[in-house]
């Protein structure tokens, strides 16, 4: 009984891994296409800006409040829409870093996440204290972004950027810790279906919060 858990709670973990890895991957596709087009430079020059920015915002809530009604083929179309409209407001990258840097910053990151992760699934240590801080943190990190929209203030912007790369790499082990031990919760196949996709949606914002930042 003890081995046929371990294998579940594998094929469950991979699952959420590869959801997570393909949404990042259609994102990537999707910023650079967007950006070399010329798409990105027509959309960001006009009010339209506006809806590509804060579209991801709507596809999650979407998908947090509609979970239990939802279907999982409904929720998984959500995410993989969810992933092409966050590439194309990641476009908006190139307008300011070169090809070079946004490429080494990504396996920079995929390094960090792929150790602070496995750090959460087999350290022994409970991180629930650490996630709530973390959690306290981000809405913080949140205010001090919104505030500084009207600062302009380099520093403050500087700092922001500081907090936030240690923030998502602490949610980043404490998500995948969480992950783990919901596997012994999860009630039928359906279910389990949404969780998977779920908890990528949470792992594919710590490493997409982690490389902006």
């Amino acid at each position: 009984r003890g081995e046929a858990f371990d294998a579940g709670l594998r094929r469950y973990m991979l699952s959420i891994y590869n959801y997570m890895a393909s949404g990042v991957l259609l994102s990537g596709l999707v910023a650079l296409v967007f950006a070399t087009s010329g798409l990105a430079v027509a959309v960001f020059g006009t009010p339209l800006r506006w809806l590509v920015v804060l579209a991801p915002l709507a596809f999650v809530m979407v998908m947090s409040f509609g979970l239990n009604r939802l279907s999982s083929t409904a929720l998984k179309a959500l995410f993989w829409a969810f992933s092409a409209v966050m590439g194309m407001s990641l476009s908006s990258l190139f307008f300011v870093y070169t090809g070079p840097s946004i490429a080494a910053t990504f396996f920079a990151t995929a390094g960090a996440f792929a150790g602070l992760s496995l750090f959460g699934y087999t350290t022994g240590k409970n991180l629930s204290a650490m996630g709530s801080f973390m959690i306290m943190g981000l809405f913080g990190i949140i205010i001090a972004s919104l505030i500084n929209l009207w600062l302009a203030s380099p520093g403050l912007a500087w700092g922001i950027s500081f907090l936030g790369v240690l923030i998502f790499a602490g949610l980043t082990a404490y998500d995948t810790q969480r992950l783990k031990e919901q596997y012994a919760y999860v009630a039928g196949p359906d279910y389990a279906d949404k969780v998977v996709v779920m908890g990528a949606l949470s792992l594919y914002l710590d490493f997409v919060n982690m490389f902006t930042s």
